[in-house]
């Protein structure tokens, strides 16, 4: 009787341990729903590999000349025109509480239309009335938006914009994140996306990838 009476006690308990973690990472990532987002810098900003600079005076598509830059026109040809950088998101947490998640979705859209879509799988913990950076790397293929005559002109004022012009308007983007809490053995998604609109100018770029002046 003893050990039926410890064994209760044993799984009881465990239930017990296992509630209050599920109720915990619950409330962190609903503290993470209520924290305050911003695309805060890029990093390493690239077309095909050529560096983003390299465009600033690009006025269209019919100004990149294929034989300065050989990999836009074969990307162009095979339909695959790498668009590469890492965006630094800020999360600010206002409330009392730890605010965290596990992992998260993401997608990147520009005029409506999803440039680029992947997983951070890593722990975001943001402390209480505290913020963390929290660097997404985006890896996209931008031939969709650039052969789409409603989505061209947007890319390229994004990429003139991102050069370091100042004869264009900023960019809006929207990033799109949804967390997934790991409730016991199981992953289950939180309900919708936390949108984070932008707009994107040269300003966004960390020093080290900055147009010159």
């Amino acid at each position: 009787m003893r050990h039926v009476i410890t064994s209760i006690l044993f799984v009881t308990t465990s239930l017990l341990f296992s509630q209050c973690g599920i109720n915990r990472q619950v409330q962190q990532a609903k503290g993470l729903s209520k924290s305050k987002y911003a695309i805060r810098s890029a990093d390493n900003m690239t077309i095909a590999g050529y560096d983003i600079r390299e465009f600033k005076d690009m006025r269209g598509l019919e100004d990149v000349n294929p034989l300065n830059y050989p990999r836009i026109a074969a990307g162009l040809v095979s339909h695959d025109v790498p668009f590469r950088t890492n965006l630094n998101v800020e999360i600010t947490n206002p409330a009392n509480d730890v605010a965290a998640i596990n992992q998260f979705d993401y997608k990147l859209l520009l005029a409506g239309n999803e440039l680029a879509s992947g997983t951070v799988d890593q722990r975001v913990e943001v402390p209480a009335g505290g913020k963390t950076i929290v660097p997404i790397p985006v890896n996209a293929n931008a031939y969709s938006l650039i052969s789409s005559s409603s989505t061209r002109n947007a890319f390229v004022d994004l990429v003139r914009s991102l050069a370091g012009s100042d004869q264009v308007s900023p960019s809006r983007v929207t990033l799109k994140i949804r967390p997934t809490l790991m409730l016991g053995n199981k992953e289950v998604k939180y309900p919708g996306y936390i949108d984070i609109d932008k707009e994107i100018t040269r300003d966004i770029l960390s020093p080290n990838n900055k147009p010159a002046p």
